[in-house]
């Protein structure tokens, strides 16, 4: 936390106290479709840094999807938008790298500085030839989830993975098996049809149906705050309440709420608003002054939220900043 506000400030303080005339960066952000709970939260993080932005005669365009049924061709095809509309800079995830590399690759060849944020890690930043990586380990995330559960006693987890082939939840997922079994446990994944994700009554009735063909199942592992609350109420559908436990990954105050009330026992948090804050802010010390961070891999996460620290996140999430 301290290394993150530092890093915070130093970025801030630079920005503010450079010198040398703005150059009205236009800095275009990929992200998620408007009705993303977990992507509103990130947007935000990126609207506040562009108000600096702004300040110097710049500005922050974000494009996203309208749905996540052809994720990688979509989102490449924003990538692409952003270079013919003369972006000094480019923030996108790599969630799909077969769709998206080719224009990820497309941006630099153009000379356009490139940070890659929420999807991808380090390893694609490296790939691509980006400046930096801001985000979560998403299979770090996922191991943790996993050794998290089974130190409770839930070891026989699945994972209900509503964006296959989105390459970030796929490692949470992965994570989350290995973590499991590191600790004597086995975990599955339940791969649904990407039109499902944040559709209540499919996610509800697909862990319902799963639980009772599986009914060893004692730990549910889902991806995003609608589809754990959909996941509860399979749960709940398959007459399993308090008899299975809810981990997730992100969150809102119905998810700070479940764990609260005990219907959900964790989740996971790789502060979204910072990923939206950090990568503008280094894109545009970087179009105005020429600023780099050294440090490649700004990681956000993965922290735990769960019973002992919910009511201190809570505040953050009144703020819309977690």
């Amino acid at each position: 936390m301290q290394v993150r506000n530092k890093l915070v400030g130093a970025i801030a303080v630079a920005m503010l106290m450079a010198n040398m005339p703005a150059m009205a960066a236009k800095i275009f952000v990929i992200g998620g479709k408007p009705d993303d709970p977990f992507w509103s939260i990130v947007k935000r993080g990126a609207e506040d840094a562009g108000l600096l932005v702004a300040k110097q005669g710049g500005s922050v365009t974000w494009l996203g999807p309208q749905n996540y049924d052809n994720l990688g061709v979509d989102a490449a095809e924003l990538i692409r938008q952003a270079i013919a509309q003369k972006a000094d800079a480019i923030v996108g995830p790599n969630w799909v790298p077969d769709a998206m590399d080719p224009a990820f690759k497309a941006v630099v060849a153009a000379g356009i500085p490139l940070v890659i944020y929420n999807a991808g890690g380090v390893a694609a930043a490296d790939r691509l030839g980006a400046m930096n990586y801001v985000g979560s380990d998403d299979y770090k995330a996922g191991v943790a989830a996993g050794k998290y559960f089974a130190a409770r006693g839930q070891k026989n987890l699945v994972c209900i993975n509503t964006l296959p082939g989105a390459a970030n939840i796929e490692a949470h997922c992965k994570g989350m098996t290995e973590g499991v079994k590191a600790a004597g446990g086995a975990g599955n994944t339940l791969p649904l049809p990407a039109t499902s994700f944040g559709n209540a009554t499919a996610v509800a009735q697909a862990v319902k149906a799963y639980l009772i063909k599986n009914p060893n199942v004692n730990g549910v592992y889902t991806i995003g705050n609608v589809d754990a609350n959909s996941a509860i109420n399979g749960i709940m559908q398959a007459g399993k309440a308090g008899k299975i436990k809810v981990g997730g990954v992100n969150m809102d105050k119905t998810i700070l709420n479940n764990i609260k009330t005990g219907s959900q026992l964790f989740t996971i948090d790789q502060q979204g608003y910072l990923q939206g804050y950090l990568a503008v802010s280094i894109l545009n010390g970087r179009v105005n002054s020429g600023l780099t961070v050294p440090t490649r891999e700004i990681l956000t996460g993965p922290g735990i939220v769960d019973s002992s620290n919910v009511d201190a996140t809570m505040a953050g999430v009144e703020q819309g900043t977690r």
